[in-house]
Parts: C-alpha cells; structure tokens; sequence
C-alpha cells in the first residue's frame, strides 16, 4: 500500500523525534488511522508514535480532542480552525510532545457543506511554538489517493514543526 519513498520518508521521520527524544500523537479524520498505520509499518515506531485518535465524526473530535462545537458550527469540520484544534486536542489528551491532525474529503462525493473532494486541511503543533497549517487540494482521482497524499503531507508537516525556526 504504502510507496518505498513514502516508508522511507517515515523512517527518516521517526529517527528524527528519536533523535530528539520527542513522541508524536496523530489525530485523524480523512485518513481514518492511516498515518499512525503508516508509521507502525517501520520498526520500533513505539518508542515514538504515543498514541493515534481516529475522530471520523464531529461528535468524535468534540469528545476525544476537545474541539469546540462552536468552531464545528462556525467553520466545519474541514477547516483550518478545526484542524489547528484536533493537533492542540490530541497534545492536551496525550503524553505526546508534536501532534499531527488531518481532516478533508477524500470523496467519492463532497461533504455536507459542499467542500470539493481533495480539499484536507493539516496541522502540526509542537510544545508552545506557533501551529503549523496548510492547505491542500489533492487530485481526487480516488478516494485512497486523496488519503496516501494526506498521509505523505502529515509526514512532512511533522518534519517541519520539529525543524529548528530562526
């Protein structure tokens, strides 16, 4: 399932939080668990991978994470807001020191309010630095290619909020 350059883009990132003696939680929508998957494919990724929330309702991001109803309400589910949130959430609910949240549309349809199939919003957070966001629209030429293509940027948002910033 997951490409060779993709395994060894995850390895690269577990020596990485090894290295640095950090423990990452994920916390996903779109990808329904796909990221903590694809990290516990490379050996010894429990001295690193915390802990996985797979929030694939609202309700689930609400109760596990601690996201707002309100910014649900104000903004959906798939929003920068939402997914600032979901990494903050999955920071306070762990022993983690980074988080990662991923919530879009893989398809095969739109969602509720209309958001195109492709669209995923990530987040990282790291301690007490400023959340990281971005915004992808990915070609929704299927639903398990959205869903790889959001695994593969939450490596590299991780990557990124564990950089050193100057």
């Amino acid at each position: 399932m997951f490409t060779p350059a993709l395994l060894a883009d995850a390895a690269t990132l577990l020596a990485e939080l090894r290295v640095e003696k950090l423990r990452l939680a994920t916390a996903e929508s779109c990808t329904g668990g796909l990221i903590a998957a694809l990290l516990t494919e490379i050996p010894a990724a429990s001295d690193v991978l915390e802990r996985g929330f797979v929030v694939y309702s609202n309700a689930a991001k609400v109760e596990m994470l601690g996201v707002p109803q309100h910014l649900l309400d104000e903004f959906s589910a798939v929003s920068r807001e939402t997914a600032i949130a979901m990494a903050e959430g999955a920071l306070r609910h762990s022993r983690a020191d980074v988080a990662v949240a991923v919530t879009g549309v893989a398809g095969p349809g739109s969602d509720e309010v209309g958001h195109p199939i492709g669209l995923v919003h990530l987040a990282a957070v790291y301690g007490s630095l400023a959340p990281l966001h971005q915004e992808c629209r990915f070609d929704p030429a299927t639903r398990a290619g959205v869903r790889l293509a959001t695994a593969a940027a939450a490596v590299a948002l991780v990557h990124q909020a564990i950089a050193p910033r100057y």
